[in-house]
């Protein structure tokens, strides 16, 4: 077994190994490519953007340059006393000769020259036009000896964003303006995308849309929404490079350029179509590598398989022999709390309340399913407690209570014959230890008390409190608190017990305590009231139990549609329904125990009562004493 175990672990080791490779291959491919793949896009979202933006800088430097050559003429004309009129004259011809021979967008060459406004348009100005408080005359005269580029502006009449470009020549007063219209602009940046996605628009530093691929978004001043805040933030910040913002939702990459010192040439696309090609091939990848781990897996499946028809039984053997343990356990627990009758489910409660504790104590697995099953058989020494000891109704004399002590070394000796786990055992001899060493059985005090046996000894002081007794009925919740609290350091290990008062806290609705009624409703239906009478006087002193009579099925409805009733006895037959039927009929609404009662003691009606499920069934006439037994078994088995 030990040899086939050992090959099992083997086989799983290697298939492991063999699934993280091939994984972390995968991953790392996909990973790898992704990287790559991005920084190749945003390269390319670069490089495509610097190209755009060569373009517009060699358009507005055509500008610059038609501006240069005819600055330089009308220099050397004014140095050599040329009359204003010639070059008025020169300046028409030259902006009819660049907008037919170089570009139809240089719409007009202009300026004060010689102390004079000439216009090569023929435009006339207003009286009150003062041509050096013109931003042409301010920008140039602010940059002497060079072609200065003007600040963007919308034209009022056509709507169109033009600049202007302007040189003072050298007398140091006249200035030669030349204003482009930048339509040419427009349809370079109505041309930035990258793979056919996303869209282009070009921002000066104070915001002014210069152009934009939605023609209406043109001549705006952004950032025009919360939104652009962050983006155009970004964008002045950035001279040249990507970063990613969040555009109607949707997270995009932004490239940009600075151009000109003023102008930023700008390219956004959303992410999701950008990366789009990127994001199948990894999903292609992904699938790829998914095939292949399942491949391999129905190639290991089938291995598998083949070992586990050899290992099936050992397994099916183990899980019975772990089954049989848990239900001995349970059983011994259950024999128990069915002796003493005041305390019903007191051992499974204890041992949920010791789980948690060693849960919050950071116990590991195997460690908390021992204290659990501890906690379940803490009491198992009680079986060699008389009965009439355990369910006496009153305070018990010292040698009664003598008779109690002695469960704790029962118990002991009990568990450590039927258990290989020896911490059980410790636990049940000596959960009734104190922590100030003045509990028994052998008066042992602080950590020198086993663990297990602290961990019961507060779960089961908490339940003793919180659940009826035959001599009282459960404390209030803060009675039980203080009594905790109380016994830090005397009673209990002051950690275990701070735990337990966390776990009190944290239960708003005092949820953890006995919560079914210690007095058990029995519900007899029955048409003949005879046997409901022999019921009644059958049960008639036990304080346990309360009998109603039903006669007839449809009172007995009524009576478990309007009270809390903890078992049925149920007449086979009876006049007005069949039995079987009437069992039906209560499982519609209530999941109630039944038992039958019935004269017949054919092996037929019991296989019958058995497959319905029912509970359990008697015959009459009735035996007392196994009547009282077979309704504390149903009753406090559940």
């Amino acid at each position: 077994m030990k040899q086939k175990g050992s090959r099992r672990r083997q086989f799983y080791i290697a298939m492991l190994f063999v699934f993280l490779f091939l994984a972390s291959m995968s991953i790392y491919n996909m990973v790898t490519y992704y990287r790559s793949s991005v920084a190749y896009v945003e390269a390319l979202g670069e490089s495509s953007l610097d190209y755009e933006s060569a373009k517009i800088e060699s358009y507005v430097q055509k500008g610059r340059d038609v501006l240069c050559v005819t600055a330089d003429t009308v220099d050397f004309m004014l140095n050599y006393g040329v009359p204003t009129e010639e070059i008025l004259s020169y300046l028409e011809d030259e902006t009819v000769k660049q907008q037919v021979k170089m570009d139809e967008n240089f719409t007009g060459i202009y300026g004060w020259i010689g102390g004079e406004y000439l216009d090569g348009v023929g435009w006339e100005p207003p009286a009150d036009y003062v041509p050096q408080e013109r931003d042409w005359y301010v920008a140039a005269a602010a940059n002497p000896g060079n072609p200065v580029i003007v600040q963007p502006y919308v034209d009022a009449q056509t709507k169109t964003v033009m600049i202007s470009v302007a040189h003072m020549l050298s007398d140091g007063e006249s200035v030669v303006s030349l204003d482009i219209a930048l339509n040419k602009i427009q349809n370079i940046t109505e041309n930035i995308r990258i793979g056919g996605v996303g869209y282009g628009f070009i921002m000066d530093d104070d915001g002014l849309i210069i152009a934009h691929f939605d023609g209406d978004e043109k001549g705006k001043v952004y950032p025009t929404n919360e939104e652009q805040v962050e983006m155009v933030a970004k964008i002045r910040s950035t001279d040249s490079g990507s970063f990613r913002t969040k555009i109607s939702g949707e997270t995009c990459t932004v490239f940009t350029n600075k151009l000109m010192d003023s102008w930023h040439v700008v390219m956004v696309v959303s992410n999701t179509r950008l990366f789009e090609k990127i994001h199948t091939s990894i999903v292609i990848q992904a699938v790829v590598s998914i095939l292949v781990f399942v491949v391999i897996y129905i190639f290991c499946f089938i291995a598998y398989k083949r070992l586990e028809q050899f290992g099936r039984k050992d397994q099916e053997n183990s899980r019975r022999i772990e089954r049989l343990n848990a239900n001995i356990i349970r059983a011994l627990a259950f024999t128990i709390d069915a002796k003493d009758r005041y305390t019903s489910g007191h051992s499974q409660r204890v041992a949920n309340y010791s789980l948690e504790l060693a849960k919050r104590m950071g116990k590991s697995e195997e460690e908390q399913n021992m204290i659990y099953y501890a906690g379940l058989l803490h009491d198992v020494g009680k079986i060699r407690v008389p009965e009439e000891v355990l369910n006496k109704n009153g305070k018990l004399t010292q040698q009664e209570f003598n008779q109690i002590k002695i469960h704790t070394v029962s118990g002991y000796h009990i568990l450590k014959d039927i258990y290989d786990e020896p911490q059980i055992a410790i636990g049940a001899k000596y959960h009734h230890e104190r922590y100030d060493g003045t509990g028994y059985p052998d008066q042992l005090s602080g950590e020198n008390i086993p663990e297990v046996a602290r961990i019961i000894g507060v779960a089961d002081a908490y339940d003793a409190m919180a659940s009826t007794r035959s001599y009282r009925n459960a404390l209030p919740q803060e009675t039980v608190r203080r009594e905790i609290e109380k016994g830090r350091g005397s009673q209990f290990d002051p950690g275990i017990a701070d735990i337990m008062l966390k776990m009190i806290d944290e239960d708003q609705g005092y949820q953890m305590r006995q919560q079914d009624s210690v007095r058990k409703n029995i519900l007899v239906i029955d048409d003949d009231r005879i046997n409901i009478t022999v019921v009644e006087q059958i049960l008639k002193d036990d304080p346990l139990y309360r009998v109603i009579g039903a006669e007839k099925f449809e009172k007995g409805v009524e009576i478990l549609k309007t009270e809390t009733i903890d078992l049925v006895l149920l007449d086979l037959l009876m006049p007005d329904i069949d039995g079987f039927e009437a069992f039906r009929k209560i499982r519609e609404f209530s999941k109630v125990p039944i038992v039958f009662i019935t004269a017949d003691k054919s092996i037929e009606m019991i296989r019958k009562a058995t497959e319905i499920g029912a509970d359990d069934y008697v015959t009459k006439p009735f035996l007392p004493i196994a009547l009282k037994e077979r309704i504390h078994g149903v009753i406090y088995s559940i």
